[in-house]
């Protein structure tokens, strides 16, 4: 297993970070907790209203499928007792807030410092001040591949286990960055026991739909961070990938669109032919928990 120094001195990260703010704008069309009050506030002073008579089969399939990746490991996680979260690239997700105001977890939030600094002052106004929550929330920053910054943060758990959860993060990684990646979290769960659930399970799809083709703004940033290359394959590569960093898979998520709300908005603006040709394409993403190979 590869055990090389974290690969992140020289390469600038934060300009991953407005991706979050679009993924945000996007959720806001859902009813992931906090998504839409987050999204009315960074827009401010803008006023931001989702418009449900968007007729852009293509946006609805984005929002489709990032609801569903969210809700996928909402699912995996609700099967284990493990009451330590660590949620690493979290992005403006709000799963941290949501789950402490309703569970005794104690759940650390983190990513890259602007996303970080920005998410603090929307919890100030998130946080509704008449609940005292169930649980702790801690939002820190973290590059996930300073393995010195990984461990520390670890350490602020109480004893047990750990569940290490990520959304959207190993597109944005070369195979190297991803096997520093796999070592920070194989070496904590050795310590301590535990899982990774990782919605970012991306695979290659020459095939993709064409009518669900990106905007320039958007094909421009996957060009600049190389999203497609970063992908996996295929899914026995993504498994194989994983074996050899000493994990395996433990359970994968089941495909729950009927339980996303804005499936009723994509049906609505898709022909039949339209429904069968994305179909045709296939599943290009998967949500997995792994824990460590015996």
């Amino acid at each position: 297993m590869n055990q090389e120094e974290p690969l992140s001195k020289d390469r600038d990260y934060s300009s991953i970070s407005p991706s979050a703010r679009s993924l945000l704008l996007l959720k806001g069309f859902t009813d992931i907790p906090f998504a839409l009050e987050a999204a009315k506030l960074i827009s401010r002073p803008d006023h931001y209203q989702p418009d449900f008579s968007i007729k852009d089969l293509a946006f609805w399939a984005r929002v489709l499928h990032f609801e569903s990746r969210y809700k996928s490991i909402n699912q995996l996680l609700a099967s284990l007792p493990i009451q330590n979260i660590l949620e690493i690239s979290s992005g403006f997700s709000f799963r941290g807030l949501s789950s402490v105001l309703n569970k005794a977890v104690y759940y650390i939030d983190t990513d890259l410092p602007d996303v970080i600094a920005t998410k603090l002052n929307l919890l100030d106004d998130l946080l509704p001040h008449d609940i005292v929550p169930h649980g702790e929330l801690e939002t820190l920053t973290l590059n996930a591949l300073d393995e010195a910054a990984f461990t520390t943060i670890a350490g602020h758990f109480p004893g047990g286990e750990i569940l290490i959860i990520n959304e959207g993060l190993l597109v944005y990684l070369d195979m190297d960055e991803k096997r520093k990646l796999c070592s920070n979290i194989r070496k904590v769960l050795q310590q301590r026991g535990g899982y990774w659930i990782t919605a970012d399970i991306y695979v290659k799809s020459p095939n993709r739909f064409p009518e669900l083709k990106m905007n320039d703004k958007l094909q421009e940033f996957f060009r600049e961070h190389r999203i497609e290359e970063n992908k996996f394959n295929s899914y026995e590569e993504a498994e194989a990938f994983f074996k050899a960093e000493g994990f395996v898979i433990d359970k994968e998520a089941e495909a729950e669109h009927q339980n996303s709300g804005s499936l009723k908005y994509l049906l609505a603006n898709a022909t039949q032919e339209q429904l069968e040709n994305m179909r045709r394409v296939g599943r290009v993403r998967a949500t997995w928990r792994l824990k460590l190979a015996d």
